[in-house]
């Protein structure tokens, strides 16, 4: 089972804490087609790179200022492990910090992190910061892709994915837990995918999707996959991370629901 996370708009610059001692850091397997990205993006102004990413003038002028010191090779002094540089309520739920050893391993294996200037991230593969949606309209990104990221990134981020869950035997599950904009990035139709759902429980209707809850559980859900080892599908009702309970009644077999009562 291969889970897929979306990333966040907000990065650490500096990792905290530390790797555990005899972790190491990897480079990310997409890394060419990211510095073209970074090549091109340098050659816009803050204002209209402030247009393209939809961004305040601030914002704009801080990733301006990313995309020009953006260099290679990657070191520990100018990047830092996925896992420990997205911040946000994902990241908030999955709670990388105190990971051992053992779990980073595990999620080197089985977890991936979906980026619009990455194409796929492993947990130990290194980034520096940056800000760029995987829903940016980026005209001329290459000659043959001349909309958005997704057609930028097409094929080979699905190829990227087929290959690592092609390690998981010949029925091989995703598990779903990007938002909708990240999961349409690489539409894998013939792979077994599992979406699930967390709501909140009301008095006055059925239980309803809230954001904010729905990233952290998001996140949460990953959390437990990595710290309790679960390969397996079957094992997904017994998660009851943040509160919540699975639903039987309200699920399906590949859309799991799970729901809370908030105090």
């Amino acid at each position: 089972m291969l889970l897929t996370l979306s990333p966040s708009k907000t990065l650490a610059e500096r990792p905290e804490p530390p790797l555990p001692e005899g972790v190491t850091a990897t480079e990310p397997g997409l890394l060419d087609r990211s510095e073209r990205l970074v090549k091109r993006l340098r050659q816009f102004s803050k204002p209209k790179l402030a247009a393209l990413m939809g961004v305040s003038d601030k914002l704009a002028e801080l990733n301006h200022a990313r995309f020009k010191t953006w260099s290679r090779p990657f070191t520990e002094t100018n990047s830092v492990p996925a896992v420990r540089a997205f911040r946000g309520d994902v990241y908030d739920g999955l709670a990388a910090d105190d990971w051992t050893a053992d779990d980073l391993a595990f999620a080197q294996e089985r977890l991936r992190i979906l980026s619009g200037l990455y194409g796929v991230l492993r947990p130990l593969d290194r980034v520096q910061p940056y800000r760029l949606e995987m829903g940016t309209r980026f005209p001329q990104a290459t000659k043959r892709s001349p909309g958005t990221l997704y057609e930028y990134w097409g094929e080979e981020l699905t190829e990227r994915l087929r290959r690592d869950l092609a390690a998981f035997g010949d029925e091989p599950v995703l598990l779903d837990l990007a938002s909708r904009e990240y999961a349409k990035a690489a539409p894998l139709p013939d792979v077994r995918t599992i979406t699930p759902a967390f709501k909140e429980e009301r008095d006055d209707g059925p239980p309803r999707m809230i954001a904010l809850f729905a990233k952290q559980a998001r996140g949460a859900m990953a959390r437990w996959v990595v710290r309790e080892r679960v390969t397996s599908p079957d094992r997904l009702p017994e998660f009851d991370g943040l509160g919540f309970r699975y639903q039987p009644d309200l699920s399906q077999p590949d859309a799991p629901v799970f729901t809370r009562r908030r105090a």
